[in-house]
């Protein structure tokens, strides 16, 4: 029988008091993750979950019915948890907790909620970052720490299996709820991101607003064989993170969600805090690459809880590439009349 991720937690933990107290986090996580899959099997004999409430969350974004459900079910387990603060996309401020909480726990509750009414996968993403003692009279403070600092991070993913996706910062795993076993199992252990991508995912009808490398980089790939990358690429976009992420880990490819010229979009959409640090830090210890496109994800310092950032991560190598095209437009070669610049970045 594989391991349980029970017996993964204990393991990693031994007798170290806060490792100890991150597996206690993890285990009222899963419990959480469990109650909201079980709401979105029931949904369609219920609750319309995929209703909107007409309010915007702290990010800007409309709340679905389910987008409420899922902050309530981990706030709870939060509260149940050594957590003194919990930073979530539906709360405009960090709630404070147990003040002798040893973590900050920043979490999305419903990753790509648009899709729900679409029967699309969605997700639960979360960060734990430590607390220390200035973070107390001042809470927002303890989600300004770089997403080097996380603890642990993963995210749980609600599709045809529940799936967990979990690194506590030696190794990323894949644990997927087994109903007959009544927990966590493991499905991968140890994940390896294809160094060379064959798909890219991106929001392609965005083009128009992006920065002329971004325009030129993606331009390239669709040339595929003919062009100068010299091969195919097949494109993916779901518009759920988690589910895109999860394909990147199992094989391989790049996700790019930049900046672009929308009022409101100039640092991209995404979260640094609850969404872009935990994937990242999934992915770097999946042995991938995570940046704003420049600079490492893991190494910027956000000014707020919700702070938006660009999102470039996948294969090392591929992202690597990006970072060229944005940094070193000169290294673009002469103008085609069928693809646009052509680049000199081979495949």
């Amino acid at each position: 029988m594989s391991s349980s991720l029970d017996a993964h937690l204990g393991s990693h933990a031994g007798a170290d008091p806060l490792r100890l107290k991150v597996a206690e986090t993890i285990r009222h996580l899963a419990t959480a993750a469990v109650k909201l899959r079980n709401t979105i099997i029931a949904g369609g004999t219920g609750d319309n979950l995929g209703q909107s409430r007409e309010v915007a969350n702290a990010g800007g974004d409309i709340q679905k019915e389910l987008d409420v459900v899922a902050d309530r079910l981990f706030l709870d387990a939060a509260k149940a948890s050594p957590v003194a603060f919990y930073g979530s996309e539906e709360q405009e401020m960090p709630v404070v907790l147990a003040r002798d909480g040893a973590f900050a726990l920043a979490i999305d509750p419903l990753d790509g909620s648009s899709n729900i009414e679409m029967n699309v996968s969605v997700g639960t993403i979360f960060s734990l970052l430590p607390v220390e003692e200035a973070h107390h009279a001042d809470p927002a403070g303890a989600f300004r720490q770089p997403g080097s600092r996380q603890l642990a991070a993963g995210f749980f993913i609600y599709g045809p299996q529940l799936q967990l996706v979990l690194s506590l910062g030696n190794g990323t795993h894949v644990f997927a709820f087994s109903p007959s076993f009544g927990g966590f199992v493991e499905l991968h252990a140890s994940m390896a991101v294809a160094d060379q991508a064959k798909e890219f995912a991106i929001n392609a009808s965005n083009h128009r607003h992006w920065d002329e490398p971004m325009r030129i980089y993606i331009d390239d790939l669709l040339a595929g064989a003919e062009g100068p990358r010299e091969r195919d690429f097949n494109m993916r976009w779901i518009a759920s993170l988690v589910a895109d992420c999860y394909r990147i880990l199992i094989r391989g490819g790049i996700f790019l969600y930049p900046g672009d010229g929308r009022k409101g979009y100039a640092k991209g959409r995404l979260r640094l805090v609850y969404e872009a640090n935990p994937i990242a830090f999934c992915v770097e210890h999946a042995g991938g690459s995570a940046t704003d496109g420049m600079t490492r994800i893991l190494d910027l310092v956000p000014d707020d809880l919700h702070a938006r950032t660009p999102l470039v991560f996948g294969s090392k190598r591929e992202v690597a590439r990006v970072t060229r095209y944005l940094t070193d437009p000169s290294a673009i070669g002469e103008r085609s009349p069928l693809f646009g610049k052509r680049s000199l970045f081979r495949a």
